[in-house]
């Protein structure tokens, strides 16, 4: 058994979708059902039972995943430890300029704990910029925000964060529980600079073309929403500044928080990275589900 195909067979069990999981592994969905078909000949068992209403895991591949994922965690660890062997290195991070995440210093402390000899420089990037240089070969892996254009890069999906729109305090709307598109379509609103990557572009203006001041900072997106009453996006939970407010938007997907690296690129301290934010989120999002079960519990 390949550790590729292992990996594609963990993606298609925790997504219970093989739709869901080619788009998660950045492959056709056609060579995936086949390399999950060869990989249950290869052992002779089934371990995905496909029906119209969906994709379960048989008793043979609740085994075969367990045990997938200790050997796809043991194969991270041994690259780890070969690097490791061969001394302290060196890797460039991206982040946009609003930091990326608030969970950046617990990534890091995670990172050092796992190379404590290995020298991380941080580029940041502004919000003309969503691959944070790696497009240009600047950066070795970014930790940022989706969607842009994937042509030759990996990218993991972390979490997905709601969003809002970002209105000065004293604007009517500001009193609104939540607000739709429509709401704001008459408004000017900050926009980036031309020639930004137009997914980036279109998902930060709601998918539609918008008239209004050209930004590349968070700190002047909420300037010319302060100064001039212009509207943008922001994330919900983004607290905002003294005479900002900010209110959730109905009918606007979250945010992806993503890690993102060159397709061809294998150094292992970057799979490292990736596995280190992968990690953090995952347990993150553990411990939020807790919070919410013992909420429903209480009650």
């Amino acid at each position: 058994m390949e550790l590729r195909t292992l990996r594609y067979f963990v993606a298609v069990a925790e997504e219970l979708h093989f739709g869901r999981a080619a788009v998660r592994l950045h492959i056709s969905q056609p060579p995936l059902s086949r390399a999950v078909k060869q990989l249950e000949a290869d052992v002779g068992a089934v371990l995905l039972a496909r029906s119209p209403a969906g994709v379960t895991l048989t008793a043979a591949g609740a085994v075969l995943l367990e045990e997938a994922r200790a050997l796809l965690e043991r194969a991270a660890l041994a690259r780890e430890r070969v690097a490791a062997a061969a001394g302290p290195g060196a890797i460039t991070v991206g982040v946009l300029g609003d930091g990326g995440d608030a969970g950046l210093s617990r990534l890091a402390a995670a990172f050092r704990d796992r190379h404590p000899g290995v020298e991380v420089r941080v580029r940041e990037a502004d919000l003309s910029d969503p691959t944070c240089g790696l497009h240009a070969g600047r950066v070795d892996v970014a930790l940022t925000r989706g969607p842009f254009q994937e042509t030759g890069l990996s990218v993991r999906t972390l979490r997905t964060d709601p969003v809002g729109v970002l209105l000065r305090a004293d604007d009517p709307l500001a009193r609104s529980a939540r607000l739709h598109l429509a709401d704001l379509a008459p408004r000017r609103w900050f926009r980036f600079p031309p020639g930004t990557d137009p997914l980036w572009q279109s998902y930060w203006s709601g998918g539609k073309p918008r008239e209004g001041p050209v930004v590349r900072a968070v700190v002047e997106c909420r300037q010319a929403v302060l100064w001039n009453g212009t509207i943008g996006m922001t994330l919900l939970d983004h607290p905002p500044a003294p005479g900002l407010a900010v209110v959730p938007l109905h009918d606007m997907p979250p945010s992806p928080l993503v890690a993102a690296w060159s397709a061809g690129n294998t150094d292992v301290l970057v799979r490292s990275f990736v596995r280190a934010a992968t990690d953090l989120h995952r347990e993150r999002g553990r411990r939020a589900r807790g919070v919410v079960e013992a909420r429903h519990g209480d009650g």
